[in-house]
């Protein structure tokens, strides 16, 4: 059977954000994402849980911040709407949140339009993270998200998919600049400072995809937070520490897999 794909689309380049969704069991990706996606499976079998499990993780990170005041989020590269998406757990513990989604691919932005039931609270923005001043200029995010208030930017899962060529510790500079006191960088990103030879075949694999596989050392990651203070415990990676970050909830840990955990870091960095 032919897979049919909007138009401007090549299904036959694998895709990173179909592939993430792939991972997580959705149904909007093609024969090409699931191809490369087996790969990377066959070589780090713990993507599928990881993936699943950093859903649970943006849920948790999302309720955190609601506690601590924040109601307007900026989750960039956001991939494509799947269950517990930060506008539902925003709205869900904050009523009055504002949420932007920003992603650079067509699809992806379809999709999350689809989804939004309230415009006046939620956007989606097509856009690259990778040029925060266009991100940041651009009228619906401005129309949704003050940046004279304290705001939280999401960057879950995304880093990782930008190469070292892109500047991102340039970029990431720019969106913590934009930001009043009192807001929040959330991380969450995959590292080589384990099972690096598997890392750097996953690399090799992304090469056929539309996206990079960066993966970093613990050390380039913390730089992404600059001079912001990092909640405890810090930049978090292994159990147990992901299973108390960023609080204490046993009945839903983030990672379940200790080998997974160590290969992933996940931070919240707060501008003082």
């Amino acid at each position: 059977m032919t897979e049919q794909a909007p138009q401007g689309v090549n299904p036959h380049i694998p895709n990173a954000a179909r592939m993430y969704d792939y991972f997580l069991g959705g149904k909007d990706n093609f024969k090409a994402d699931r191809d490369l996606g087996d790969m990377v499976l066959s070589v780090m079998p713990e993507v599928r849980e990881g993936t699943r499990e950093n859903r649970a993780l943006i849920g948790r990170v999302v309720r955190y911040l609601c506690e601590q005041g924040i109601t307007q989020f900026l989750d960039l590269g956001s991939g494509l709407p799947a269950q517990e998406n930060v506008h539902e757990v925003a709205l869900r513990h904050a009523p009055e949140a504002r949420v932007v989604y920003v992603d650079s691919d067509p699809v992806v932005a379809t999709h999350g339009r689809a989804l939004l039931a309230d415009p006046n609270r939620v956007a989606m923005v097509l856009g690259d993270c990778r040029r925060p001043e266009e991100i940041l200029s651009d009228p619906e995010v401005r129309g949704l998200i003050d940046f004279d208030r304290p705001v939280a930017v999401l960057m879950m899962f995304v880093l990782h998919l930008i190469g070292d060529q892109d500047e991102p510790q340039r970029f990431m500079a720019a969106y913590r600049d934009a930001l009043a006191p009192g807001s929040y960088l959330a991380i969450s990103h995959v590292t080589n400072d384990v099972a690096s030879e598997r890392a750097a075949q996953v690399t090799d694999f992304y090469r056929k995809a539309n996206a990079d596989f960066t993966p970093r050392p613990g050390t380039e990651i913390h730089a992404f937070f600059g001079d912001f203070e990092l909640i405890p415990p810090g930049l978090a990676t292994g159990l147990p520490a992901h299973q108390v970050w960023p609080f204490h909830d046993p009945l839903n840990p983030v990672f379940v897999d200790e080998d997974m955990a160590r290969m992933a870091y996940a931070g919240i960095g707060r501008k003082l």
